[in-house]
């Protein structure tokens, strides 16, 4: 790295300048001005390499990262298969704050997100895990197309026989915000 600054240094900074005349040093502090100048040029010369790192993994990563969502929905669709609990609530809450668009939500229906949601809801045991499961289907159901597919699959008779919570009132709101949205788009749901 002394290599380079060495060989980059004269380049980069002129110790005269061009119209006059060279200034004579004493030997001391030449070698402290030559080791500064040395100093300096490694800092600039260390940026420069982080800089272009930066710039690299910039560009690589705006290549990668679209091709790692589809396979981050289809991991959180396959946490909803765990037996465990938090990893149930892990997936649907990212497949939640995945629909965010129509595009979206029905790509999680055509993996099978939506199914297993409902497969989610009507075995959860706990409070949290069928908060979780109603947050994601609501989130799903925004699109018109997704909530004809959950109604296919049954979702209205699921919903409705969700256990009402006496220590989490979101239970309820998601519950009852995913009713009307079936019986906005015209749906019986006393059925």
């Amino acid at each position: 790295m002394r290599a380079i600054a060495s060989r980059l240094s004269p380049y980069l900074w002129r110790r005269t300048p061009m119209n006059s005349q060279p200034q004579r040093f004493s030997t001391s502090s030449f070698g402290r001005d030559e080791q500064s100048i040395e100093q300096e040029a490694e800092r600039k010369v260390g940026w420069l390499l982080k800089l272009i790192f930066a710039g690299t993994a910039t560009v690589i990563g705006y290549q990668i990262f679209p091709y790692m969502g589809d396979n981050l929905m289809q991991q959180s669709v396959s946490l909803l298969e765990v037996k465990d609990p938090l990893f149930k609530r892990m997936g649907a809450s990212r497949l939640a704050r995945f629909a965010i668009d129509d595009e979206r939500r029905m790509k999680i229906v055509e993996i099978g997100g939506a199914q297993r949601l409902l497969d989610m809801l009507e075995s959860a045991r706990d409070d949290r895990t069928r908060k979780e499961a109603l947050k994601a289907l609501f989130a799903i159901s925004k699109s018109d197309e997704a909530a004809v597919v959950l109604h296919q699959a049954g979702a209205i008779s699921i919903i409705k026989s969700t256990l009402e919570s006496a220590e989490d009132a979101e239970v309820g709101k998601y519950k009852s915000n995913l009713l009307s949205r079936f019986q906005d788009l015209s749906y019986d749901i006393r059925s």
